[in-house]
């Protein structure tokens, strides 16, 4: 009964893999589809090594794209849900609003949210500007997604806005689902709030940090909207990363060869993560189910 899934599974997937690969060892060209590409052995894998403009996009995809906001909301994720989760929130009659409120980021569409901040980052005309020069806190309009001081924490801010609901509401779901009885024995063994965080709640919702990490890593890694909507990788080719390095290669330079390499070395980055994935997580979970 299985079969015809698994075999619908390996060939959605298996194919275009199986072509990529193909097509990077040869010389594919956008322009030229009908007479193929010849094939050429590993001159583009050594091309790309040896490129240093692979290294620095490289380093943004890693550094920027993906540590830089996988570690922040997964910081502001779970202070929020700490705040989400708390008795002033209830005592206020607060905790309700706050949560509606928080999934207004995660209801709107990528595309929809890039094109707000952009508007809101505008030099001339943005919201931010004029709100930091409301407050004296800048004397000039900062062009946000065109100044290489600022551009990079800008298109972060947009994905952490964004992203950042569902790793709240992920954590709050863990903290609910902590015993209150040892939260209550900690209490009476005389910790205090911070005590209890770090040995009773911290590692009672672990799993659901490294599982949350995880996914981020894999949707943010391989993450082409953001970048290409709110700066095209520029300015120049400065906020260029793996994703946008792969459709310029082949569908503004036409060498789809080489692309077809950069979307292989893509793929085996990606192919490392879910092995972490699966020896940390659908491993332990197996185990657990034997």
């Amino acid at each position: 009964m299985l079969a015809p899934i698994f075999f619908f599974l390996a060939f959605f997937y298996g194919y275009p893999t199986l072509s990529n690969l193909y097509n990077s060892f040869t010389d594919l060209s956008l322009l030229g589809l009908k007479r193929g590409g010849e094939f050429i052995g590993l001159r583009n894998y050594v091309e790309l090594l040896s490129s240093r403009d692979f290294y620095r996009v490289f380093w943004n995809t890693l550094f920027w794209l993906t540590a830089v906001s996988v570690v922040l909301r997964l910081v502001l994720g779970l202070a929020l849900a700490l705040l989400l989760n708390s008795m002033t929130l209830r005592r206020w009659r607060l905790a309700t609003v706050s949560r509606l409120l928080l999934l207004v980021p995660w209801a709107t569409p990528p595309i929809v949210a890039v094109v707000v901040w952009r508007w809101l980052l505008d030099g001339r005309q943005g919201f931010v500007n004029g709100a930091l020069q409301g407050l004296g806190l800048i004397d000039r309009p900062i062009a946000f997604l065109a100044n290489v001081d600022v551009v990079w924490p800008s298109i972060v801010t947009i994905i952490v806005w964004n992203t950042l609901p569902l790793v709240t509401l992920t954590f709050l779901a863990g903290l609910q689902s902590v015993p209150p009885e040892l939260e209550e024995a900690a209490e009476m063994d005389g910790a205090g709030a911070v005590q209890r965080f770090f040995h009773v709640t911290l590692p009672h919702l672990m799993p659901t940090v490294v599982v949350m990490a995880l996914l981020l890593v894999f949707w943010t890694f391989n993450n082409f909207v953001y970048v290409w909507l709110a700066t095209g990788a520029g300015p120049g080719l400065f906020t260029n990363v793996l994703a946008t390095e792969i459709y310029i290669k082949g569908f503004i330079d036409f060498e789809l060869g080489y692309s077809s390499s950069v979307g292989m070395v893509m793929a085996a980055l990606m192919a490392v993560l879910g092995l972490v994935y699966f020896r940390f997580v659908a491993l332990r979970e197996f185990r657990e189910i034997l």
